[in-house]
C-alpha cells in the first residue's frame, strides 16, 4: 500500500496534480490523502483569545474546507472510479508546510504529489513558495506538475546526476515503482566538466548501473551547462518526468538558492520528483 499525500486548494493546478497522480498510479493499491489546510483571513492574537468578533470562524472555515474536500472526494471516485485506491479527507486550521510536514510524519506517506505555477509561465520552473518550502523541508519525494501539463505516461525518465552521492534503494523506491508500472526508459545524464570520473564516481555510477538495471540508459554530454543540457535533452528524447535528488552539494540546491537561476531559465513542461537523498 502506497501512501500519497496530494495538498490542494481547489484551483485547476492542484486539480491537475491529483489527476495526474490517479493516472500514474492507476494499477497500485493507494491510499490518497487529500489535503486542505485553512485560516482566518485576519489571524490575529484576538483570534486565539477568543474575541467575540471571531468566536466561530474557525468552525466556519473548517466545515467550508471539509464540506469542499467531501465534494471533491466524491467527484474523482466517480471520474475515477478504481478499486485500488482510497480516498482520505483531511482539512485543518494550520499553514500549509507544517501540516504538510506534520501529516508526511503522522501518516507515514510515501510520496507528495502536487501542483506549482511558474512566476512567468509554464515554462518556467520558477515553482510557487509553497512548492520550493515543502521541496525544501519535506523528507519523503515529491513530485511537482506545471499547470499546463497535460497527461502522459512517464515513459521516458530523465534523471541528471554528477555521481558525487550514494544511490540507496529505499531513497530511489518511488523512481523504481513508477518505472517499473510504466515499464519506463530511465536516461541517466551526465554531463561532463572536462575530467575523468573519480573513483568515488565510478563506484556510485556501477552502483547506480545495478540499482536501476536494464531500465537505465546513461549518457555522458559535453559541458555546456547543466541547464542548457537538461533543457536540450528533454527536447531531443521526449522526457515525459524529470528526477533529482536533493542534496546540499548539487545543482538542484544551487537551483532555488541562487537568483541567477531565475534568469537563465530552466524550462520544464512536465512533472518534477525531487528525491530525498537520506
Amino acid at each position: 500500500m502506497i501512501r500519497i499525500l496530494l495538498p490542494t486548494d481547489f484551483s485547476e493546478n492542484s486539480l491537475k496534480a491529483i489527476r495526474y497522480a490517479l493516472k500514474v498510479y492507476k494499477d497500485i493499491k493507494t491510499t490518497f490523502y487529500l489535503l486542505h489546510t485553512y485560516t482566518p483571513p485576519v489571524y490575529q492574537t484576538e483570534y486565539v483569545i477568543g474575541s467575540p468578533g471571531q468566536i466561530g470562524l474557525g468552525d466556519v472555515l473548517q466545515e467550508s474546507s471539509m464540506t469542499q474536500l467531501e465534494k471533491l472526494k466524491s467527484e474523482l471516485e466517480h471520474e475515477f472510479p478504481n478499486p485500488n485506491h482510497t480516498f482520505i479527507a483531511h482539512s485543518a486550521f494550520n499553514t500549509l508546510i507544517n501540516e504538510v510536514l506534520e501529516t508526511v510524519a503522522a501518516e507515514n506517506i510515501d510520496v507528495i504529489i502536487m501542483g506549482t505555477k511558474g512566476v512567468t509561465g509554464a515554462t518556467e520552473i520558477l515553482f510557487g513558495t509553497y512548492t520550493v518550502h515543502v521541496i525544501k523541508k519535506a523528507k519523503c519525494p515529491i513530485i511537482a506538475v506545471p499547470p499546463n501539463f497535460k497527461y502522459e505516461a512517464p515513459k521516458e525518465i530523465l534523471f541528471p546526476t554528477d555521481y558525487e552521492i550514494e544511490y540507496k534503494k529505499g531513497n530511489m523506491q518511488t523512481l523504481l515503482t513508477i518505472a517499473t508500472q510504466h515499464k519506463s526508459r530511465i536516461n541517466v545524464m551526465h554531463v561532463r566538466t572536462g575530467y575523468d570520473l573519480t573513483s568515488n564516481q565510478e563506484k556510485q555510477k556501477a552502483a547506480l548501473e545495478k540499482l536501476l538495471g536494464n531500465q537505465a540508459l546513461f549518457h555522458e554530454l559535453p559541458d555546456n551547462g547543466i541547464i542548457e543540457a537538461i533543457n536540450e535533452f528533454q527536447i531531443k528524447q521526449k522526457i515525459n518526468l524529470l528526477v533529482m535528488v536533493k542534496n546540499k552539494h548539487t545543482f538542484l540546491e544551487r537551483l532555488f538558492i541562487e537568483p541567477i537561476i531565475k534568469k537563465i531559465g530552466l524550462h520544464i513542461t512536465v512533472p518534477f520528483m525531487v528525491l530525498p537523498q537520506n
